[in-house]
């Protein structure tokens, strides 16, 4: 019998003193399940420049995916955010989680000043907004890590037309504001189910109206 196709889905270890991390929580909820047809296989990614991105594509080579969806907390937010473009650049207003604290450092030296996702990213947004779920397009990944790991990994599979790779934002749990007045949240389970959709979407959108991280 065929092997399903795989779903290499990524999220973070907390980070900056916060106990938990939304986006390792979604992971570890759908490791394991098939959405459209294809197998997630679940990581969480040390929070930490250089070792985040070869734990990401050693991921990688060990699941051999169709497509790669990571996944990052940006508290503040106030929904899911599908990220259009990762940035050739580390510039960490917090250590991370090593203590190391990057300026103004190129995360691949003489590589691509950026790369598109090459998911159906408003297709994407349209599906969670469809079901009441706050989600919007992105411009900017930041400069922290996850911005780090969207672009490692969009380097890595720059000449690989057949993995799609991006990634995607998403908020504070509630329990997370609840240290944090006034700031959005949005529940686990909402969480979940969001990325779940976001999966089924990008496996199953029609690849020909992607260029260049854009739909047409």
């Amino acid at each position: 019998m065929k092997d399903h196709p795989r779903v290499l889905l990524t999220g973070f270890e907390p980070f900056a003193g916060d106990p938990i991390n939304p986006s390792a929580r979604i992971v570890e909820a759908l490791a394991g399940a098939d959405v459209a047809g294809a197998r997630i296989e679940g990581r969480v990614l040390p929070c930490v420049f250089g070792q985040a991105i070869v734990a990401a594509i050693r991921a990688i080579e060990q699941t051999s995916p169709v497509l790669v969806l990571a996944l990052g907390q940006a508290g503040g937010r106030t929904g899911i955010t599908v990220e259009r473009v990762a940035i050739n650049v580390d510039d960490a207003r917090i250590p991370d989680n090593a203590g190391v604290q990057p300026i103004d450092q190129p995360i691949v030296a003489d590589g691509p000043a950026a790369y598109f996702s090459t998911l159906p990213i408003k297709a994407m947004v349209e599906a969670l907004r469809k079901r009441e779920i706050a989600a919007s397009v992105s411009q900017t990944a930041g400069t922290f890590v996850c911005n780090h790991v969207f672009y490692g990994v969009r380097h890595h599979l720059a000449n690989r037309p057949d993995v799609r790779a991006g990634f995607v934002h998403v908020p504070w749990l509630p329990e997370q504001a609840a240290a944090r007045p006034a700031e959005p949240s949005l529940p686990l389970a909402v969480q979940v189910e969001a990325v779940r959709m976001l999966i089924a979407v990008a496996l199953t959108a029609d690849e020909r109206r992607l260029v260049g991280g854009t739909e047409h």
